[in-house]
Parts: C-alpha cells; sequence; structure tokens
C-alpha cells in the first residue's frame, strides 16, 4: 500500500506587501493651501478666513487617524473622506479664480495696485496648483492606497516610466511629487507636457486646469501692464 505524501505542496512566489507612500507630503500640500486660504483678502474666498481651513483640517486630521503612517488601507470610508477634502480644495480654488478674474475686470479693490494684483493673482494661481495636484493624486488609478496594491494594466494618467518601463523598476507607482510637477507643468504649458491623459476625467480635469491657468495668468499680466503703465 502506498502512504500518502506528507511534503508541503510547491508555493507559487509570494506577491509582495504593498509599501503605500508616506502621508506628509499630501499632508504638507493640504497645509500649504489651507495658510493660502487665511491669505487671501475676504472678496477672494469661499468663506470667512477660518471656515475652510478649519474644515480641511478636520478631514486631514481624520484621514491621518484611520490610516497613520504610510497610505495603504483601503476603506470606503477613507476613500469619501479623501475625495471630500480634494473636493473642498478644488471648490475654494475655482470660487477664488472667478471672483479675481470679476474683480480685475471690474477693477476692484483687490487688483487696484500691482503689490495687491501679483499677491493675490500670485496666491490664487497657487492654491489651484496644489488643488489639482491633490486632485489628480487622488483620483489616478483609484488613489493612492489603491495604488500601493495594484496598478492597473491600462493607466488613466500614463506617466514616462509607464510609457517605458525600461526606465523604472517593475514596482514603480507615482507618488505625490509626481502629480505635483504634472498640475504645475499642465498650470503653465496650458497643456500636457510629459504625462498623458487617456481616461476621460483625466482630460476633463486637465483641461479645466489649463483654461483656469491661463485666465489667472492673462488677465493678471494684462491688469498689470494697464496698473504699471
Amino acid at each position: 500500500m502506498t502512504g500518502r505524501s506528507t511534503a508541503p505542496a510547491a508555493e507559487g512566489p509570494s506577491r509582495p506587501e504593498a509599501v503605500g507612500e508616506a502621508r506628509w507630503p499630501m499632508a504638507t500640500a493640504v497645509v500649504t493651501a489651507m495658510v493660502l486660504t487665511v491669505l487671501l483678502p475676504d472678496d477672494l474666498r469661499l468663506a470667512p478666513r477660518w471656515v475652510l481651513p478649519v474644515v480641511e483640517g478636520l478631514l486631514l486630521v481624520a484621514l491621518i487617524a484611520g490610516d497613520p503612517g504610510r497610505i495603504d488601507r483601503r476603506s470606503t470610508v477613507l476613500r469619501t473622506l479623501s475625495i471630500a477634502l480634494v473636493g473642498v480644495l478644488a471648490l475654494s480654488a475655482v470660487w477664488s479664480t472667478v471672483q479675481l478674474i470679476d474683480d480685475i475686470l471690474h477693477g476692484g479693490k483687490e487688483t487696484a495696485s500691482a503689490t495687491s494684483l501679483l499677491q493675490s493673482g500670485g496666491t490664487v494661481w497657487a492654491g489651484t496648483v496644489l488643488a489639482f495636484s491633490l486632485l489628480y493624486f487622488e483620483l489616478d488609478s483609484g488613489g493612492a492606497a489603491a495604488r500601493a496594491h495594484h496598478m492597473p494594466r491600462s493607466p488613466e494618467l500614463a506617466f514616462p516610466q509607464q510609457l517605458t518601463p525600461e526606465v523604472a523598476s517593475a514596482d514603480w507607482r507615482p507618488r505625490y511629487v509626481d502629480y505635483l510637477y504634472l498640475a504645475l507643468t499642465n498650470a503653465t504649458a496650458f497643456s500636457p507636457t510629459d504625462v498623458m491623459p487617456l481616461a476621460p476625467w483625466a482630460k476633463i480635469a486637465m483641461g479645466v486646469q489649463s483654461l483656469v491657468s491661463l485666465l489667472i495668468l492673462g488677465l493678471v499680466v494684462a491688469r498689470a501692464v494697464n496698473v504699471l503703465a
């Protein structure tokens, strides 16, 4: 009679443990956006000076408490909080942009002098760059926690490392700095540079950011020429 083998079955190669991105780059961007909101003139803010920073701060604290350290916990609640935080930042940035444009077109007090014009315009523009960087960071491939566990074969935002895999390691993941660079170059070139939007939402978001940045920079320069003339 043949005895049953007790040798353990051969196991395939184990999947590498997910290593999420550190929280501090994203948190630093949120805090910086909060400071920029406080620095804005009253006429350019969506709400009283401390309302939006308090809301954004509470959402950020809830995210850190729910997923401290590195971002790798996949949770519907945390995902909802992240999207809510980005939504508040984006809404605030777009509102400030609209108010800045209105002030410039109607010769308001916030853009009446070169100093106030450059300060207000620069603050609003920087706020939009941070808001859109966080928007890309949160929406691309399901967010940072999802990217830590699995990168889709078909990216929504195609980075050079994904289009040319031989220039990066096999476990490469986009980090917040990559999305900040994307937002900055899109705001200055008014078009994609090295990152290609493939998903419809990415094309819409990058198009909106380009238009917003073009309006801010174009009108601020035109107004500055008029003020300094």
